[in-house]
């Protein structure tokens, strides 16, 4: 499914273990560079642009090991999937095949001055008769700022990536520049989000939802967050 300069992958066949999840692969710029990864060598699990999250409820929605605390990350049988059941509406399915998240979500593109901007717009709804726990590698023992989960971005190898922002910064935006080739500019942080951004490594960014604490969705309430990526080439 197109979505712009972008292709929407719907209902990936892919293994339990790397959380199969709707999610944008390949996204390009006006000029027709990709700005996305899939499958990557060294974080199979990291799929283009998507949401994903490495607990809720104690369900690894991310893929690839959990982070257990005082034993570190452990393969676990934990994995859950995240489908359509329309255009617009996405179940959060555990390994057991409860529906442990109901989700709305939008997604569109427009033009811009210098480049196109993706909307992403995603609304979590917890089950009437129980809370929704969101955490994160962090919340669960790690250290080294691992708050990472939510709306996360995977960009291809290059040899070299710069932020505007400091990892864990909570400023209104984030640029990264990578091989002056292409910059992408996200705007969408709300309540205590912060932005996860990886330059080294690999490269990536993520407005994370758990960053030092869980994020509690009380019953029948929604999380709502609405992200937008600013794509433009530089050359």
């Amino acid at each position: 499914m197109k979505i712009g300069h972008a292709t929407y992958v719907t209902d990936p066949q892919l293994d339990i273990r790397l959380a199969p999840r709707p999610y944008l692969h390949p996204v390009r710029t006006l000029a027709g560079t990709v700005v996305t990864d899939e499958l990557c060598f060294d974080h199979p699990w990291h799929l283009g642009a998507s949401v994903t999250l490495a607990d809720v409820n104690g369900w690894n929605f991310w893929g690839g090991r959990t982070y257990v605390r005082d034993q570190g990350y452990t393969w676990l049988e934990d994995h859950g999937s995240i489908h359509h059941v329309t255009p617009t509406q996405l179940i959060w399915r555990d390994g057991n095949g409860t529906n442990v998240l109901t989700e709305e979500r939008h997604i569109t593109a427009a033009p811009a001055a210098d480049g196109w901007e993706l909307s992403f717009r995603y609304a979590l709804t917890a089950p009437t008769d129980q809370p929704v726990t969101l955490g994160s590698p962090a919340t669960n023992g790690r250290t080294g700022g691992a708050g990472y989960g939510g709306f996360f971005w995977r960009c291809p190898p290059a040899e070299k990536a710069m932020s505007s922002v400091e990892h864990g910064s909570a400023a209104p935006e984030l640029t990264l520049t990578v091989d002056d080739s292409y910059a992408l500019t996200f705007r969408g942080l709300a309540g205590d989000d912060r932005w996860f951004v990886r330059t080294e490594g690999y490269i990536g960014v993520c407005a994370a939802l758990a960053w030092e604490k869980p994020l509690l969705i009380p019953p029948g309430e929604t999380l709502d967050r609405h992200l937008r990526v600013l794509i433009r080439d530089l050359d």
